[in-house]
């Protein structure tokens, strides 16, 4: 954790400006690219900022819907985190889709939720997720939770 851990906190601070969404046009930044999918713009613009200032590309999704179309047609991500409520698709459903598509089997997917039932946890992990993250959480915590997730990335 930080020094100062009111700082430290993400789950309900917003980040001012910019739309989050970041070039995808760089052939090195393709290698660490990661797929978030959050219904939560304020969480949505957080995990992306940590995940900038580690030195990945983001690829942001709304929903569920958003994150499997984007899925459908492009398999280049070093890892997924994933809300586990969102509407249209939940974050376990989209992780059992990947896991049955060859393509998309490779990719180690984090899951998050604000929800406090354990259950949800189990549902994540049965669904082929490699880390859970329960919200709210530190930068510093989520930075470690990213490192587990990259260790487990198959190239």
């Amino acid at each position: 954790m930080s020094a100062c851990p009111a700082e430290d906190r993400i789950f309900w601070k917003a980040l001012d400006g910019g739309s989050g969404k970041l070039s995808t046009s760089d052939s090195q930044a393709t290698a660490r690219r990661i797929l978030v999918a959050d219904d939560d713009p304020a969480i949505l613009r957080l995990v992306t900022a940590v995940l900038q200032k580690e030195g990945f590309t983001v690829v942001q999704a709304r929903d569920g819907r958003e994150a499997f179309k984007i899925l459908q047609t492009d398999a280049n991500f070093v890892a997924g985190i994933f809300d586990v409520v969102m509407p249209h698709i939940q974050g376990p459903e989209l992780l059992r889709y990947m896991r049955t598509e060859k393509r998309l089997m490779r990719i180690p997917v984090m899951m998050m939720t604000a929800e406090q039932n354990p259950k949800f946890s189990s549902e994540s992990f049965a669904a082929g997720a490699v880390v859970f993250l329960p919200k709210p959480f530190t930068t510093t915590q989520l930075q470690t939770m990213l490192r587990l997730l990259i260790s487990k990335a198959k190239t």
